[in-house]
């Protein structure tokens, strides 16, 4: 059929969009249901024993491209946060307490890719919006087949055509603060395969002083099947990005001039004064293979080479850093019957190295001066796991599994090598951890499914945990090691109108990382006792109102949408309570024990609609809400809670094979004054970071589509 435009649908912190069947014409119209990757199996999402969040190509899109953050935020108990334009921070359950910048204990795959390096921290701001056509959050200790994590696992998938078609597509927005991006993506999909090519630019003048932004992304991703039982995939990302740095502030300068970045003392200079901003210039490169030798017997392999430049000025060094890493992952699955019933069968392995050649130098105003010190920094670690399913009578469905965990870190300082040869490097052997998993599920009709699991994880300190921009050595420093208790209920209602995700668990940490500011903006790293982090995640979507005219909803295959029914009213809310308190913590002399969770909020909440009218116009609003939270371990000092609101509209036709979107909307349009992503336990108490205000876009995006004969 020709090709249609594609409707927004509706971002949801529940099961969304995936490969279905075609929906039912005879009845009331249903959501789609998602198929989830979760822990290794092409499984419905109703048979997946886990708290697992998707997000599909349309959730982002709904949103402004210049940023993840706003669709990620609508997942609950998912947090994405931007300390300065392109500088994010991931947290999944609470993991915000170590994660001062980048993502931390949340391990991250890109197209089936590793992306979180062997060193342990992941550089999420490599990535564009235009790249991703589908996210899945896996949450909690992930367990079995992805190794070590206490915060749980991050799917990312890239978009692919539909398969017959050939597209071509560019894109211009222009808004507020400077922003200038473009988009230019050209594919071409069979039944056999697919080939993808974006590139992505994006311009911003930023909010703050010294927070303007620079990013360059292309990315070429294909698949194709070489004979009946063989594919390939061949996937390769190149991005170089540069933003600044304003630093953070204290409450009386947020509350004076929010735009300001971090201003000089009479004895050390500000930000501006000595040009802090991030550079780098990355490239990934990664192969696929599966054989599917039988009906019930596959083997698929993963091998990817990266490579990373990166400078660093930061207030007092300047860092220039050279990474290479490789590694590979491979996982065999079988399927089988024992006693009459399917049993399904992983076991496979991951394996990732890192060299970094890094050194530190006196930052003379955006340039390296003296040299302070010469690292090179060896990292090893993998793991091996298995897994098991097996479908019970009654709709029972058992899981249990368990990985074999290796770290091993070795750190030279060259500088030191003359005046102390003995002493110059250090090994950390992290001991072996065994991290098992076992889960419950009963499915009671397509109306309710009901689980429980027991997760545990350990995760490490990363390689820049251990070794904070000031060049110290964090010899003491030791892995966090987690346990959860998890019960989950989800299912559809109202003829499979509405959909609800419910998950309540209990987790607690040992040897807790936390994290704190020096006078100098480094972050330093150290061990909190224990923590209980206990929540409830809910998350609901479905119908307000919705025509029969064609009888059916979008459809979806992969993460290429065709539209059949445009019109109609759709709702979301999702909300994450979090109790989170320390357990046993003393520190410097203060007991701590009991307190809130530095830098986790109680509640957080989003709401929107997807209004599709006819002739193609829709409107998209979003309102989110962060309750208040504290900002030291003593919890002394918080931060306010805030509500914001914002909105995406347009006009979206076909014209003769075009397809054409007109778009404008706004962020913070209450103008409310925030920050998004703060300093925890800052010295000086410069906490904070503050978000855009109120804030424009619009742009323009024509795509021509075309479909083989």
């Amino acid at each position: 059929m020709p090709y249609r435009y594609a409707v927004p649908l509706l971002l949801l912190p529940a099961p969304l969009i995936a490969q279905t069947a075609p929906p039912d014409t005879t009845r009331a119209v249903r959501l789609p249901e998602a198929t989830v990757t979760g822990y290794g199996q092409q499984l419905p999402l109703r048979r997946t024993a886990a708290a697992v969040s998707t997000l599909a190509a349309r959730d982002f899109e709904r949103f402004p491209q210049n940023a993840l953050t706003q669709a990620v935020n609508t997942l609950p108990g998912v947090r994405l946060e931007e300390r300065a334009s392109g500088s994010y921070r991931l947290s999944v359950r609470g993991s915000t307490l170590r994660s001062p910048f980048g993502v931390r204990n949340t391990k991250v795959y890109y197209q089936g890719i590793p992306f979180t390096e062997a060193s342990g921290s992941t550089p999420l701001n490599l990535l564009d919006p235009a790249l991703l056509g589908g996210l899945e959050v896996v949450k909690g200790p992930a367990a079995s087949v992805y190794g070590a994590g206490t915060g749980g696992a991050v799917l990312l998938s890239g978009r692919r055509p539909a398969p017959g078609s050939t597209a071509a597509e560019v894109g211009f927005t222009a808004g507020s603060y400077g922003l200038r991006r473009y988009v230019a993506s050209v594919e071409t999909g069979s039944a056999t395969g697919y080939l993808r090519a974006t590139y992505a630019r994006q311009g911003l003048d930023g909010y703050r002083q010294q927070s303007a932004l620079r990013r360059d992304v292309l990315a070429l991703d294909g698949e194709w099947q070489l004979t009946e039982r063989q594919t390939v995939g061949l996937h390769a990302l190149y991005s170089d990005i540069n933003y600044q740095l304003p630093g953070g502030l204290t409450r009386a300068q947020f509350r004076a001039n929010p735009r300001q970045a971090r201003p000089g003392t009479a004895t050390a200079p500000g930000t501006v004064q000595q040009r802090t901003y991030y550079a780098s210039r990355t490239a990934l490169l990664g192969a696929t293979h599966e054989a599917r030798f039988t009906d019930r017997f596959s083997l698929r392999t993963t091998l990817y080479l990266s490579g990373s430049r990166i400078n660093t000025p930061y207030l007092i060094d300047f860092e220039r850093n050279t990474l290479l890493g490789g590694g590979g992952r491979t996982v065999a699955s079988y399927r089988t019957a024992l006693a009459g019933r399917t049993l399904r069968l992983q076991v496979g392995a991951e394996g990732q190295t890192g060299f970094e050649s890094s050194r530190n130098y006196q930052n003379r105003a955006g340039q390296p001066g003296a040299l302070r010190y010469d690292d090179e920094i060896r990292t090893l670690t993998g793991f091996a796991f298995a897994q098991a399913d097996y479908e019970l009578p009654a709709g029972l469905l058992l899981t249990a599994g368990a990985s074999y965990n290796r770290l091993r870190y070795r750190i030279s300082r060259l500088s030191d090598a003359a005046t102390n040869p003995a002493g110059y490097a250090l090994e950390r052997n992290f001991r072996p951890e065994v991290s098992p998993r076992v889960a419950l599920l009963r499915e009671f009709g397509t109306g309710l499914t009901v689980y429980g699991s027991l997760n545990t994880g350990f995760s490490p300190p990363t390689e820049e945990e251990i070794r904070p921009s000031d060049g110290s050595i964090n010899r003491a420093l030791q892995a966090e090691r987690g346990t959860s208790y998890e019960l989950g209920l989800r299912g559809a209602v109202l003829r499979e109108r509405l959909r609800y995700d419910v998950a309540l668990y209990d987790q607690r940490q040992r040897q807790t990382i936390t994290t704190r500011t020096t006078d100098q903006g480094t972050q330093l790293f150290a061990n909190a006792g224990s923590t209980r982090q206990r929540g409830i995640e809910v998350a609901l979507s479905g119908y307000v109102w919705q025509p029969m005219a064609n009888g059916s909803i979008a459809q979806a295959a992969g993460n290429a949408v065709t539209p059949v029914t445009p019109t109609g009213l759709r709702a979301f809310v999702s909300y994450a309570y979090n109790h989170y308190r320390f357990g046993s913590y003393e520190s410097g002399g203060q007991d701590f024990s009991g307190n809130r969770l530095t830098g986790t909020a109680p509640h957080t909440l989003t709401a929107g609609l997807d209004v599709v009218a006819p002739l193609g116009f829709y409107l998209s609003p979003t309102v989110n809400h962060q309750a208040r939270i504290y900002l030291n371990d003593a919890n002394t000092e918080a931060a306010p809670g805030y509500w914001t609101f914002g909105t995406r509209g347009g006009w979206r036709r076909s014209f003769g094979g075009f397809l054409v979107d007109v778009f404008g909307g706004g962020e913070n349009l209450t103008d409310r004054r925030y920050s998004l992503g703060n300093d925890l336990n800052a010295f000086g108490g410069r906490y904070f970071q503050p978000a855009p205000a109120r804030n424009w876009y619009a742009g323009l995006s024509l795509k021509k589509v075309s479909e083989k004969k």
